[in-house]
């Protein structure tokens, strides 16, 4: 029998992918869901699958639970962003009506947080699942992949940088916005120390050359320290394509570090709409990549660098794939844990690049000096 999935945030940049991944797959039957009759009717109309059904829902409505539970699903993916700003309330409503749930999450306190949740559903035998998207699902799974080659693992550093041409939505911004010029807790030298959210930036090499990238707050920063205890440093930095949108970013975080602006994330539509002037320029190509440092098996130094290419505007398809290579394996009764916890040890790089076939998304290893 199909599984019943509810996509909340369906015709997002995210939830749109997700859709049209699931749609035609005989393993789902989708609904469609988030607060637009017509554009989710659009969307259906778009994916020509006949059994696809929509539905409104407001997440922050006080009927939540019982609007959720009349589509009786059995999972729930959430993607409807930013998650800095949300309680687990959908998580919450997933287990009055006995659905599973996993979320694309990648605020920080939001992700390491779900653990709250774990004893309650474990005794509803339901699966809670936080943060299934670029970080920490995928980040992790490299780290897990490459942790074998180390008998002593120092520093993780690990940076995303996406083409300028990747469609974004207002919940990305906001969510960008939201820690820029901020202070961010981060485990380095073997300490937590602060440094400033997007302030802090280097120049980071890319399959396809150097961009630069700021420090951001993501759950890796907290959660990693515990998942890999001799680690000593921890950072993860992320930015823009273009040089112009890049520094632009670093002087409005300036105005925020000053206290000139308190709440950056509340122009995350006018600057949205901004960026977009500029979409022209650069490309449609970008990348992520993990770097681990450390001594080898044999004692030696060694340090690896983990890259991925997204290219053909396919990095969008980066974030959502953890996603639905979880729905897929749930469907195929391959999934045995349950619980509340972040997408981590649930997926196996080897089953997230098998996910990335038919996108122009390439990976590789390299030894660095």
């Amino acid at each position: 029998m199909a599984l019943r999935v509810v996509l909340i945030g369906a015709t997002g940049v995210f939830g749109s992918r997700i859709a049209r991944r699931l749609a035609g797959d005989p393993r789902f039957m989708l609904i469609l869901v988030g607060r637009q009759r017509p554009a989710l009717e659009a969307l259906r109309d778009e994916l020509g699958d006949a059994s696809v059904e929509v539905a409104t829902l407001d997440v922050i409505a006080s009927d939540l639970p019982a609007a959720l539970a009349r589509l009786a699903p059995q999972l729930v993916i959430h993607t409807a962003g930013p998650f800095q700003s949300q309680d687990y309330r959908v998580a919450e409503a997933c287990l009055v009506c006995g659905s599973d749930y996993i979320d694309l999450a990648d605020g920080r306190d939001f992700v390491s947080g779900i653990g709250r949740l774990d004893e309650r559903a474990r005794k509803a035998g339901r699966l809670l699942v936080s943060g299934a998207s670029s970080v920490p699902a995928l980040s992790s799974a490299v780290v897990d992949a490459l942790l074998p080659r180390f008998s002593a693992l120092h520093s993780i550093e690990h940076a995303i940088n996406p083409g300028n041409r990747t469609p974004r939505g207002d919940a990305t911004v906001a969510s960008i916005l939201g820690y820029c010029g901020r202070p961010i807790r981060v485990w380095r030298d073997g300490r937590w120390q602060h440094v400033y959210g997007w302030i802090s930036s280097k120049r980071q090499a890319f399959p396809f050359g150097r961009r630069r990238v700021g420090v951001c707050e993501v759950p890796d920063l907290e959660l990693f320290p515990e998942r890999y205890p001799q680690v000593r440093t921890v950072l993860f930095r992320a930015g823009l394509e273009l040089p112009l949108l890049q520094w632009g970013t670093w002087c409005a975080a300036w105005l925020v570090r000053l206290g000139l602006v308190r709440n950056l994330a509340a122009y995350a539509p006018r600057l949205r709409r901004f960026s977009e002037r500029f979409i022209r320029f650069g490309s449609d190509v970008g990348g992520m990549v993990v770097e681990l440092a450390g001594s080898g098996i044999d004692g030696a130094s060694l340090r690896l660098r983990w890259w991925l290419d997204a290219a053909a505007g396919d990095g969008p398809q980066v974030p959502v794939t953890p996603a639905v290579v979880l729905a897929q394996r749930l469907a195929d009764g391959l999934v045995a844990a349950k619980g509340a916890q972040p997408c981590m040890g649930l997926l196996t790089l080897d089953q997230l690049v098998d996910g990335f076939a038919g996108y122009a998304l390439n990976t590789g290893l390299e030894v660095l000096d």
